[in-house]
């Protein structure tokens, strides 16, 4: 995932609180860490990861996003 579509996924995340709530979860983000990693290859990783693991929300956030699924989770 290019480093823009995984900002503008990491946004679409955070703006969806149950979404949000469950990648910090999973991720052990916080914040803070989200916010000085939010352009790092590590963090467009961890969210291609997050949207693997859970089809539906891989969906939604690729209609969202105007998007193939697969360009978010390859």
């Amino acid at each position: 995932m290019d480093a823009t579509l995984a900002l503008q996924a990491l946004a679409a995340i955070i703006a969806d609180e149950p979404l949000r709530e469950r990648f910090l979860a999973l991720t052990g983000y916080d914040g803070a860490t989200i916010r000085a990693r939010a352009g790092s290859a590590d963090m467009a990783s961890a969210v291609a990861e997050f949207l693997s693991g859970h089809e539906p929300d891989l969906v939604r956030i690729a209609g969202k996003l105007g998007v193939k699924p697969e360009l978010l989770a390859p």
